[in-house]
């Protein structure tokens, strides 16, 4: 069966926005990626770059992880806002949205329905990779159950307060996980890879 694998950068103080919610690795963003960190993507996650960002670094690797990315509506309008309706056209691409009734792309599906549902739906498909949740925080808080692994993207600084990494409205449900995967970069940076522990 496929995994919901909630792949996400996070300050060292757990969070993966600042307050205002903007990429925090883009142009207005408060952190600027080191070359072994970009470099890193480039080779073991090809698929989870931006079109745009692919396009300039001469990717076309397919990846081995992830064929399929879902997103919440105000983490996809941060691309939007920057004119990109479709950030990852090499991936099949879901929107989780009550509130927009039609795609601004043909290659965008806008879902409506329950989130857990969805993902339950789309891992039981197993024809493909795994299933990239890639934020933004309400709807990871809203799949919070559903997620089968985290890949954490451990950036070496703190901002003292911003969007956690499940939202503010996460309900309260310890789980336990185990440390499976480790790489810590020159630059400070790791990725830490969990799997849910059995229920």
């Amino acid at each position: 069966m496929r995994k919901l694998v909630y792949y996400i950068a996070s300050t060292l103080d757990g969070f993966i926005a600042g307050p205002d919610g903007g990429d925090p690795t883009g142009p207005e963003g408060f952190w600027a990626p080191a070359e072994d960190y970009v470099q890193h993507l480039v080779t073991e996650y090809p698929e989870t770059l931006q079109g745009p960002a692919r396009e300039a670094l001469g990717v076309t690797a397919q990846g081995t992880c992830f064929d399929t990315v879902v997103e919440g509506r105000k983490s996809y309008e941060v691309g939007l806002a920057a004119g990109v309706s479709n950030a990852y056209p090499h991936l099949r691409h879901l929107v989780f949205s009550r509130t927009l009734t039609q795609s601004p792309d043909p290659d965008v599906e806008i879902v409506a329905d329950d989130p857990a549902s969805t993902a339950r739906k789309l891992k039981q498909d197993g024809s493909g990779k795994d299933i990239w949740l890639v934020g933004g925080a309400e709807l990871a808080g809203a799949l919070y159950s559903e997620i089968d692994r985290l890949i954490v993207k451990l950036s070496p600084l703190t901002i003292g307060t911003g969007i956690p990494l499940f939202g503010h409205n996460a309900a309260f449900s310890p789980s336990a996980w185990n440390l499976t995967d480790h790489t810590v970069l020159p630059s400070g940076a790791a990725f830490l890879t969990y799997d849910r522990q059995p229920r």
